[in-house]
């Protein structure tokens, strides 16, 4: 298992390193693209995008809960799942984070790295990687007499790969590999792999439209859980961005979202959020 987490973790370092021997070979006039996307996430999949060298951000996220009870609990509003997540940036190519979710008490450090940036002529795509290790304290030792501290731990490796198609319309494509040392629903395997898309399209100078997709490839036949579909707008505003979106997974951690969604858009089991960016 050790192994496996290291193995996280130096991926995108070797993806960097062989970048740096590519770029000299490479023409030293070059164009990049800009502004592909404006926040680090599309709705739940993370972006291409880092935090700056040097800059600090609080992102403060709400998802509710299912909307499908109205008035009764308002909408879902009063099953708020909170996240707090502190992203800083070491270097022009990779932001560390920390984070901590209500849902299921889980705590997460994750690091973004910047590979490569779109070129206006030149390389077509900008690709990032992002990795991660979840601890759910949540999970009840008396209810699971067994659990150790390693079956708390989940990982995440994703590579990133993004276009700005035009000046109103990006999109990408996010294969991620996941792994859980325990699984709610025990037929599933542990280790579990999804292809996530992604898209944004700009309405106006401020609003834009983002939604992604994760469809999952190994999941356990009578799973009771679904592949996250998820729609949003975000707005910036002065330098930041207000993200207003409905999913039909309540989690907002990576792990979460790809292996423990319950809702349904078609019955009306989905779920309002936002986050909210402070950049110090």
């Amino acid at each position: 298992m050790k192994n496996l987490t290291y193995l996280f973790y130096l991926l995108p370092i070797l993806f960097y390193a062989q970048d740096d021997l590519l770029d000299g070979l490479e023409p030293d006039q070059r164009t990049t693209v800009t502004s592909t996307w404006k926040s680090l996430k599309v709705v739940n999949f993370e972006t291409t995008k880092l935090v700056a060298k040097n800059e600090f951000q609080l992102i403060i996220s709400h998802r509710f809960g299912s909307v499908e009870n109205g008035f009764d609990d308002l909408f879902g509003l009063d099953q708020a799942v909170t996240r707090f997540q502190f992203v800083y940036g070491l270097t022009d190519w990779m932001h560390i984070e920390a984070s901590r979710s209500s849902l299921n008490k889980t705590y997460q450090l994750a690091g973004k790295f910047k590979l490569k940036e779109q070129e206006t002529t030149g390389f077509p795509f900008s690709i990032s990687a992002f990795t991660a290790v979840d601890v759910n304290t949540g999970l009840d030792k008396e209810i699971l007499p067994k659990l150790e501290f390693e079956n708390r731990l989940g990982y995440t490796a994703q590579i990133i790969m993004a276009r700005k198609i035009s000046k109103k319309l990006s999109a990408q494509i996010s294969p991620t590999l996941f792994h859980e040392n325990f699984v709610s629903y025990d037929p599933q395997d542990n280790t579990q792999y999804v292809l996530g898309i992604g898209a944004r399209y700009k309405l106006t100078n401020r609003w834009s439209i983002n939604a992604d997709y994760g469809y999952h490839l190994n999941r356990a036949d009578g799973s009771p859980f679904i592949n996250p579909l998820s729609i949003g707008f975000d707005l910036e505003t002065g330098g930041h961005v207000f993200q207003l979106h409905f999913t039909n997974s309540q989690p907002m951690l990576t792990n979460g979202f790809l292996s423990q969604g319950t809702g349904d858009w078609t019955d009306g089991r989905f779920f309002f959020g936002f986050n909210l960016v402070r950049v110090f």
